[in-house]
């Protein structure tokens, strides 16, 4: 079948978005106001101010507030082209003759103006060293990775609140010790678990949720609003570091947010559409009638008839257990899953390049950070207003190409300007508003028997290239504008790859696997230009490849 028109009629009792939709989506959306302070935090607990060598004579501290006195310190240390002290070399003092040899630095100091303490002064991850606080971000993102290809397809089969609820608990404790661990490789394993409950389980698990409790036309509008809520904890990051100065204190303020969750297990309910598809009609049915009563709509259901045609279904049909190798396993399906997969890697490598470079641009950092985050928003306004207007395909490609051409012009623009610095703000914002729509636009292209492990690939392909993207930043050191035109590069790769994804504006969530192949088959950005496919809109559609689309309900 196409469509459950059973499971539809349920889910229609409780229209689009009454009052019980929004107390779930309250608690729903929380996950990702933690997950983006978590996914930034290292930007401040593991912050690298301005630093120099420690000269014998001259320094009696490790720590000293800037900007530095050049003069005093040129005999000491080289200066750079644009007149700036060197941060990693200091002239050797034993060269005599006036060979003036130039060494590594033995021990530095840094600049407090912005920064007291962080992980990178305790430990020097500076110069040589640079690359261990790399590997600490890169790790985190790996088990985010982690976390996404085990918990997506488990919570696929226990649950998508079990998991949100275990994350969340483990979310709060790993976040507070992480704090406490003197030691680099102990600190490493803590931030690889918190990557695998902190995004992963509640993030994607909430999303989930959301998208199969709310009507169609709200999707767009609660999607958004998780990545909205998401550049909130990056704005969180910033606030939070501008205030606390103590990155151990800092570290342990950005874990006790998730006692947000200490009532989900209680308050949370499980998502009606996986309890159905689970062949658990009944618990469905009281949950919709839960809703059904907290929105007051008085509208009756008949359990009984809900459960015995549930029944019916399940004697018909083989409903076979569906799992991550599915979305391989024939054709259509197969090409959507791919091109989704480096939409969500192109992504992600734009986006958090750009995050991670705050730190690069001049100015206050936490500032900075705070911009990076408030940019998003009207990116995200746009896109509630046009999404459901130009479609998911056009919008994800033109801003996807958009933000790939700014990295490639910031590479080339002086360093530290004005006008850099509103490039890399307009990348982010373009990229932010693709990311945000290729949420909703997954959610929309995969069945309801994978929608979970489909969404849990594509987050971890694009944790694959966040663990990437601290290691792809040094590759600076043999030429500043690599990074960037790289992450150019792959954005307009994928940008253009999009346009051969199906449009799914106004269209029903497919349920079935068969569904996911069949949805959308011919129907490319170039086949409707040239005006050779049309969507179907009749629930008799012409093309037998076609879904059926679900009919108008006037209580939706």
């Amino acid at each position: 079948m196409a469509v459950d028109y059973v499971l539809e009629d349920l889910m229609g009792k409780l229209g689009e978005f009454g009052k019980y939709q929004f107390l779930q989506f309250f608690l729903q959306v929380l996950s990702a106001l933690t997950a983006g302070m978590h996914m930034l935090s290292l930007v401040t607990v593991s912050a690298v101010p301005e630093h120099r060598c420690f000269i014998d004579g001259l320094d009696n501290s490790s720590l000293a507030l800037g900007p530095w006195n050049v003069s005093a310190l040129e005999h000491a240390i080289p200066t750079k082209a644009n007149g700036e002290l060197e941060s990693c070399l200091m002239y050797d003092p034993s060269s005599v003759g006036g060979n003036e040899s130039t060494i590594a630095c033995a021990q530095y100091v840094y600049d407090t103006t912005y920064y007291k303490t962080s992980r990178t002064i305790d430990w020097n991850f500076v110069c040589d060293r640079r690359w261990m606080g790399a590997i600490v971000q890169t790790v985190f993102m790996l088990g985010v990775f982690t976390g996404a290809v085990t918990l997506g397809g488990l919570a696929d089969k226990i649950g998508r609140k079990t998991v949100f609820c275990w994350s969340a608990l483990f979310q709060l404790i790993i976040g507070v010790g992480v704090a406490f661990i003197p030691e680099y490789f102990s600190f490493m394993v803590a931030r690889y678990l918190l990557g695998i409950v902190g995004s992963a389980g509640a993030y994607i698990c909430g999303f989930v949720l959301t998208m199969e409790l709310v009507g169609p036309t709200k999707r767009t509008v609660c999607g958004i609003t998780f990545q909205a809520v998401f550049a909130g904890g990056i704005m969180l990051v910033a606030g939070w570091g501008a205030l606390i100065h103590d990155r151990q204190l800092l570290q342990v303020i950005y874990g006790l947010h998730g006692c947000l969750f200490l009532g989900h297990w209680w308050l949370l309910d499980e998502s009606p559409r996986w309890l159905w598809m689970q062949g658990r009609a009944a618990e469905a049915v009281d949950i919709v009638a839960k809703g059904l009563r907290i929105n007051g709509s008085g509208i009756p259901v008949d359990k009984d008839y809900f459960v015995q045609k549930a029944k019916q279904q399940a004697a018909v049909e083989e409903k076979a257990s569906a799992g991550l190798s599915d979305l391989f396993r024939t054709p259509n399906l197969r090409m959507k899953t791919l091109n989704v997969c480096l939409c969500w890697f192109a992504n992600s490598i734009v986006y958090y390049g750009l995050s991670l470079s705050a730190g690069k641009l001049y100015g206050n950092p936490y500032l900075i950070l705070f911009i990076m985050g408030l940019v998003e928003f009207p990116s995200y306004i746009t896109i509630v207003f046009v999404l459901d207007r130009l479609g998911r395909r056009s919008i994800t490609s033109t801003l996807m190409l958009s933000g790939g051409l700014c990295c490639i012009i910031a590479a080339f623009i002086a360093q530290g300007s004005t006008t850099s610095t509103a490039v890399v703000m307009a990348g982010k914002l373009l990229i932010a508003g693709s990311f945000a729509v290729i949420y909703n636009y997954s959610a929309e292209l995969f069945p309801t028997v994978v929608r979970n492990s489909a969404m849990g690939l594509g987050s971890m392909c694009a944790r694959l290239s966040g663990a990437l993207t601290p290691l792809i930043t040094l590759l600076d050191s043999f030429d500043p504008k690599i990074p960037a035109v790289l992450f150019g590069v792959v954005a307009l790769a994928s940008g253009f790859w999009v346009m051969f994804l199906p449009e799914t504006m106004n269209q029903p969530m497919p349920e079935s696997i068969e569904d996911g192949e069949n949805f959308g088959k011919g129907d490319t950005w170039f086949s409707q230009c040239a005006g050779r496919k049309k969507r179907q809109n009749s629930i008799y559609p012409d093309d037998p490849e076609q879904m059926v689309p679900l009919k108008n309900i006037e209580s939706k």
